[in-house]
This record gives C-alpha cells, structure tokens and sequence, in this order.
C-alpha cells in the first residue's frame, strides 16, 4: 500500500505524523468551538465516536463528501487515500 496522506503532508512539512495529526487535531478543536454558530454545526456534523472527530474521522467524512458531492477528482492529487 502507499503512503497515507498524513505520512505525505508530514513529509512535505518536514514534520512528525503525530505532529502533523496533531496540527490536524487542533484545527479539528477550533472548529468545534468556533463561536459561529453555522460554522461550528459544520464540524460537529463530522461523525465520530469521541467528544469530537479524529484526524482519520475527519479524513474520511472530507472523502465521502468531495465524492458525494461530484467533486472526487480533486481526490486525483491523493491517489492512495
């Protein structure tokens, strides 16, 4: 198998994979405390199991949408997610 998206952004940062899920996290965080209203039901309509969604919940659910909403070929520049 290829290399996970997290490895490939990591790796382009020049980062850790825990740091770049870290960095994902903490933008995940803001979302879900953002102080607008609209803007915080986006993030909290993420399906998750937790008080709010993993790097790889969030990576999933981004997924299914651009392929939901006809947007999958901007999946073309990550061919092995």
């Amino acid at each position: 198998m290829g290399e996970h998206l997290f490895e490939r952004l990591a790796r382009e940062r020049g980062i850790t994979v825990e740091e770049m899920r870290e960095i994902i996290s903490a933008r995940i965080r803001r979302g879900m405390n953002d102080p607008d209203p609209k803007k915080r039901a986006q993030w909290e309509a993420i399906p998750h199991e937790g008080e709010a969604p993993t790097p790889e919940e969030w990576l999933y659910y981004a997924v299914n949408y651009l392929i939901e909403h006809g947007d999958g070929d901007l999946l073309r520049w990550y061919p092995n997610l």
